[in-house]
């Protein structure tokens, strides 16, 4: 009898899930989208029973009805989910407010100044790995206590979206290695557990989900989650993940000097190291498996800047067709964009400048702009943010031995071009680039032992490599883009001020 893993994974907008064979050939696929909820500026929200949890019943249902697979062909399911993210429940495990969302809700600001002043910054990036940025858990639940004492006094634990989903599976409260060191400096990135060494003055460390490692298995699926899923009682659940390491994962993201470069909402990226690292423009965390490490960066807005960009600016089109004709009309701009630069910084920005207050702006406007060259602008100013980052790793003696891209802004040539272009770097493009909920149904298996690591490239091989070139108006603009975000962050921070 043939069986299948369910790999499901929540995203910023929407969420995908995947029904898979033992091959590795998606025989169901399934979506939902959600929005992300922006209360007031810098906050930025997601409702987890509507979004998360009713997200993965909708897709779980879809899948099974549209396949006809038995669910007791599934062997396994894995998640993940956006993240980090700051969800505290009640003993019942029910929310008390909506989940706050990873880098891009920068509402911690005060609380990250705060415990910095009071630890040191050094200090916190010798225990935990990583410095306190708008990415961290530590200073959004510290926020939580200060600001709501009322649900602070019902809180029995702390969770990420991930951690949400394991629970309404299996009734357990488990978070992985990999999403932990984002709870700085709540985590000891040498010992690999929690330590309220650093954090006693945020929450008892029983409040926080049990350590496992991703591919380990959690619980099973529980009769309640039964009745409401389809899924069949008893059906093995992993720890779950980041969706950026899952989708790491589905592109073959798995040695020592590979780098997966994820084109979504944000623009994250992953290279595994061979050893802990410590650098504090970078996130650092234990890799997906034991012994392994990883270094991180992301950018704030990349895909929802595009997005932004769409919705304003060619609201005369479908959603549809909107992006194919911006595409056209961005290819009649030459590299460059006719001297536009964008800083692509509308909701902060997170490395290597880690400045929540850092502001968006198009600069260099004219009379004879179009709409195409704005649109170019902004691609370029992703990319350039994008090499940025690249430049930070190489700083750190991380040079990519190769660089594996994902997601859907893989689908966007113009993109995909400027950022190889301005990175110096080739990317290699997976014959699947479903992402995520792809990486999570090979977790599965992986979690049952049914595949090993060296298995990952008959299951998605490499499809195109996209060639990196170089352009005068690139390395002429570069430098600018750095200096323009240098000599107005003042007046960035100052506008912040008075919103």
């Amino acid at each position: 009898m043939t069986t299948y893993s369910l790999g499901v994974d929540i995203g910023t907008f929407e969420s995908k899930g995947v029904l898979v064979d033992e091959s590795g050939a998606i025989v169901a696929q399934a979506a939902r989208p959600h929005q992300m909820i922006v209360p007031q500026a810098g906050w930025a929200e997601h409702r987890p029973d509507e979004d998360w949890w009713g997200d993965f019943v909708h897709i779980t249902k879809a899948l099974l009805a549209g396949s006809g697979v038995d669910p007791k062909a599934i062997k396994a399911v894995a998640t993940s989910a956006i993240g980090p993210c700051m969800l505290p429940v009640d003993a019942d495990g029910a929310p008390l407010m909506n989940g706050v969302l990873y880098g891009v809700d920068t509402r911690a600001a005060k609380e990250i100044d705060d415990l910095n002043a009071e630890l040191g910054e050094d200090a916190i990036l010798e225990h935990s790995g990583n410095a306190l940025t708008s990415q961290a858990v530590g200073p959004k639940i510290l926020w939580f206590k200060r600001n709501h004492p009322e649900l602070w006094a019902k809180t029995h634990k702390i969770l990420t979206a991930t951690s949400y989903l394991t629970f309404k599976l299996t009734d357990r409260f488990v978070i992985d290695h990999y999403t932990a060191p984002n709870s700085a400096p709540l985590y000891d990135i040498k010992a690999q557990t929690w330590s309220d060494a650093l954090g006693s003055a945020i929450c008892s460390l029983d409040m926080m989900p049990e350590l496992m490692w991703s591919t380990e298995i959690a619980g099973t699926v529980t009769a309640k989650a039964a009745a409401e899923t389809g899924l069949a009682e008893g059906t093995p659940v992993t720890c779950g993940t980041i969706d950026a390491a899952a989708e790491a994962v589905s592109v073959g993201t798995l040695d020592a000097g590979d780098m997966m470069m994820m084109y979504g909402s944000t623009i994250f990226i992953i290279t595994v190291t061979e050893s802990q690292l410590s650098d504090p423009r970078l996130w650092h965390a234990p890799w997906l498996f034991e012994g392994e490490y990883a270094a991180m960066a992301g950018l704030a807005t990349s895909g929802t800047l595009t997005h932004w960009f769409r919705d304003q600016f060619a609201k005369e089109l479908s959603k549809e067709e909107a992006f194919p004709v911006l595409a056209a009309e961005a290819a009649n701009s030459p590299p460059g964009a006719k001297g536009l630069l964008c800083l692509p910084y509308f909701s902060g920005e997170r490395t290597p400048i880690h400045d929540p207050m850092a502001k968006g702006a198009v600069f260099g406007l004219d009379l004879t702009h179009t709409r195409g060259d704005l649109y170019r602008a902004v691609i370029e100013g992703i990319a350039m943010g994008t090499r940025h980052v690249t430049e930070t790793y190489a700083e750190a003696g991380q040079v990519p031995k190769r660089l594996l891209a994902v997601g859907g802004g893989t689908k966007n040539e113009l993109w995909l071009q400027a950022t190889s272009d301005l990175t110096g770097l080739d990317q290699i493009v997976c014959s699947v680039t479903t992402g995520a909920s792809y990486g999570n149904a090979f977790l599965a298996r992986l979690a049952l032992g049914e595949v090993t690591k060296d298995d990952l490239p008959s299951w998605n091989p490499a499809a195109r490599t996209v060639k990196a070139g170089r352009h005068e108006a690139y390395e002429a603009q570069y430098p600018l883009f750095k200096a323009l975000y240098e000599q107005t962050k003042d007046i960035a921070h100052r506008l912040g001020d008075k919103a």
